[in-house]
């Protein structure tokens, strides 16, 4: 009698995400999400409920985008893998698989996530760029926006960097690490926490642009902060800057 074992199978997923209307499946787009458990199903020859680490928007990139599922299926692990970069898009690439405790989740067992922007600031855009970083044509003080960032070290209450009108039950999360780091005419600004509100990122960076530009001080960033309010903050930098670098577990 043959017997069977649950598997709990995790991903490591790459994508570039121009021409997807983001991870998560909805009614009236192509989403990365959909792609790559369509691609799963058809390995395993089974349907799957599938869990991620986070849900990126419409045009936003991943290096290390985490997900798992379940399978009674024994197939190898790189087989796993190179069965399903055969059947992924160019734009979509597994990076790995790993069998994992059954009491892994990939949202629920992450420690922290890590989010890195690109701004492009130069006079002049970049074809090469363009898809993958914010053009801000002006100067940008990196060190006048470092100086802003160190305020959203630790736990604090980031309304004022939500998506506006977005209902949370709490709007708190905590900062490990954050820095803007200049490299030629490229700014990173880098962000890992162990949790971030829906367009926390996006907010966070449209309003240290306005300190790095001279728009805004880091005591007014401080009082955007203390407002809880999002009309206090900057704008939304746009998507295509914006990459999930990595997952710790």
């Amino acid at each position: 009698m043959e017997t069977y074992c649950m598997r709990n199978i995790s991903l490591v997923i790459e994508y570039e995400g121009t021409n997807y209307h983001g991870w998560q499946c909805q009614p009236n787009g192509l989403t990365i999400e959909e792609i790559v458990r369509s691609a799963i199903e058809r390995i395993i020859d089974h349907p799957v409920r599938m869990h991620s680490a986070g849900r990126t928007d419409a045009g936003v990139h991943a290096f290390g985008q985490v997900v798992n599922f379940l399978t009674v299926k024994s197939i190898p692990l790189m087989n796993i893998e190179r069965g399903l970069n055969s059947m992924l898009p160019s734009d979509i690439r597994v990076r790995s698989a790993r069998q994992q405790e059954l009491s892994f989740h990939a949202r629920y067992s992450a420690k922290s996530k890590t989010y890195v922007y690109s701004i492009h600031n130069a006079p002049r855009f970049s074809p090469f760029s363009v898809r993958y970083s914010w053009h801000y044509p002006f100067f940008l003080d990196c060190g006048l926006m470092n100086g802003a960032i160190k305020s959203i070290l630790g736990k604090h209450d980031f309304s004022s960097f939500k998506k506006k009108n977005e209902p949370y039950r709490s709007c708190e999360r905590e900062v490990l690490k954050a820095r803007a780091t200049r490299r030629g005419s490229f700014i990173y600004i880098m962000i890992e926490a162990t949790g971030f509100l829906r367009y926390m990122v996006r907010n966070i960076v449209g309003t240290l642009v306005l300190v790095g530009a001279g728009k805004m001080t880091m005591d007014d960033f401080q009082a955007v902060i203390d407002a809880r309010n999002r009309d206090r903050a900057g704008p939304t930098a746009p998507p295509q800057g914006l990459f999930l670098r990595r997952v710790v577990y």
